[in-house]
C-alpha cells in the first residue's frame, strides 16, 4: 500500500537498528507512552532487535487499559436500566466489570450497541426520543474533540435524552506521575503522535526540562519507532533533554487549534483515577458546568460509586512498567483473551494482550522451562 509500505522497509529497519547500536554506551530505558506503539513494537520484534542498546518498557498508553473498575461499574450500572439504550465503541465491551461486561448485559437484554462515532450515538437519540441514550467517552485527547462535538451538537439541537459518561484523561499528567515515583527507571519517552497531532507538543516541553529527560514524538510503523528511538538515544548520549517531533508529516507544534478549541469549550480538566495506577490529579478531562445536563453519571446519580481493583491482576504494574506483561503471575493462565482478568489483556492496544496475540508468553514458558 502506497505511503504505508515505505515505512516498513527492512533494510532501513536493519540500518537503524545498527545505528542505534553503534551510538548506544549503555542500556538506555526508554518508554512507549501508546498502546498501539506498544504492539507495533511486539509484533515486529523491534525490542528484541535492540538487544543491549535499548530496553523498551511498555508504559499505561491504552485508553481502555486505564479505565478504572469504577468507571466500568457505572457503565454496566447505567446499560442495564430498561429505558437506556447504551452505546460505546466495540473495544469497550469485553472489558470486565466487579461481576461482569457489557456483552453480558446485552445478553441478558440490555439495549447495548457498538457505534463508530459518537454522533452515531447522538442521532441513536434523536431517532428514539422516549429512550435514554448515553455513550461511553473513553480515550485520550485522541478521542476527545469527536465527544466534544457529540455534546455541543446535542445542545445546539436542543437534544434532551442524550448524555456521555466521561472516562477521558490526558497524557502529560500520567507522564508526570510515572517520573515522581521513586521506582521510575524511565530516561526517555517516546510520545503517541496520534495525540500530539490534535494537542501539539508543547505541553511536553516542561517535563522535559524538569525531569530532565528526552521526549521524542513519534509515529506508529516500525521505522517511525526506530527513528524516534534514535532520537532520544542520541539526545540522551550528548546529555540533552529536549521535546523532538519524527513524526512531521502529521504533528505539528501547536497540534490542531480547532480540535483544542472544542475541547476547551465543552471540557475541563479535573482529577480522575486510572486503572491500577490511582488518581492523579488535573488527568483527566470532565463537561464544564454549561454542559452538565449531558454528564451521564449525575442524570443517573453514579458518582457515589467506588470499587477497589482485584487483587489478583497486575495490570497497574503493567502500565506503569514495573513488570513485563508475562512476568505477571497469571498472565497466559488465568488470564487469556478469552477469560481476561484486566483490561490490558482485552484492549487490541494492551500490552497483556500484545504478548499473548504474539507469543511472548510461549517464549517465557520455553526459556523458564
Amino acid at each position: 500500500m502506497k505511503y504505508l509500505e515505505e515505512y516498513r522497509d527492512p533494510e532501513i529497519a536493519r540500518a537503524l537498528v545498527g545505528r542505534i547500536q553503534r551510538m548506544a554506551t549503555r542500556r538506555w530505558a526508554l518508554m512507549e507512552v501508546c498502546g498501539g506503539q506498544t504492539h507495533t513494537l511486539v509484533k515486529q520484534g523491534l525490542d528484541e532487535l535492540l538487544g543491549d542498546a535499548v530496553e523498551m518498557i511498555h508504559g499505561p498508553g491504552c485508553p481502555v487499559c486505564v479505565t478504572p473498575l469504577e468507571q466500568i461499574d457505572k457503565a454496566l450500572a447505567i446499560a442495564s436500566r430498561p429505558e437506556v439504550i447504551f452505546t460505546s465503541f466495540g473495544d469497550m465491551l469485553r472489558v470486565p466489570g466487579s461481576e461482569c461486561d457489557l456483552l453480558a448485559v446485552r445478553a441478558r437484554g440490555g439495549n447495548v450497541r457498538i457505534v463508530y462515532s459518537p454522533l452515531d450515538a447522538l442521532e441513536l437519540a434523536i431517532a428514539h426520543p422516549d429512550r435514554e441514550v448515553v455513550f461511553f467517552a473513553v480515550g485520550f485527547e485522541t478521542t476527545a474533540p469527536a465527544n466534544a462535538m457529540a455534546v455541543w451538537r446535542a445542545r445546539q439541537l436542543g437534544v434532551t435524552n442524550f448524555s456521555v459518561l466521561v472516562s477521558h484523561v490526558t497524557v502529560p499528567p500520567a507522564m508526570t506521575a510515572l517520573l515522581s515515583d521513586p521506582e521510575c527507571r524511565v530516561q526517555g519517552f517516546l510520545a503517541a503522535g496520534h495525540v500530539c497531532a490534535v494537542m501539539g507538543w508543547e505541553e511536553y516541553l516542561p517535563i522535559a526540562a524538569t525531569y530532565r529527560v528526552p521526549i521524542v514524538v513519534t509515529g506508529f510503523e516500525p521505522l517511525d519507532l526506530l527513528e524516534g528511538i534514535a532520537m532520544a538515544v542520541a539526545q540522551l548520549e550528548e546529555g540533552r533533554a529536549e521535546v523532538e517531533n519524527q513524526y512531521v508529516r502529521s504533528v505539528r507544534r501547536e497540534g490542531t487549534l480547532p480540535a483544542r478549541e472544542l475541547v476547551d469549550e465543552v471540557f475541563e480538566l479535573v482529577d480522575r483515577k486510572w486503572r491500577g495506577i490511582g488518581e492523579i490529579p488535573l488527568s483527566g478531562l470532565g463537561l464544564r458546568p454549561a454542559f452538565a445536563a449531558y454528564d451521564a453519571e449525575r442524570r443517573f446519580s453514579l458518582g457515589h460509586l467506588q470499587v477497589n481493583e482485584p487483587s489478583e491482576c497486575r495490570a497497574g504494574a503493567v502500565l506503569k512498567g514495573q513488570i513485563k506483561p508475562h512476568q505477571c503471575g497469571a498472565f497466559g493462565t488465568r488470564c487469556t483473551p478469552m477469560s481476561p482478568l484486566g483490561a490490558p489483556m482485552v484492549s487490541s492496544e494492551g500490552a497483556c494482550a500484545a504478548y499473548f496475540n504474539y507469543g511472548r508468553h510461549r517464549q517465557a514458558a520455553t526459556v523458564e522451562g
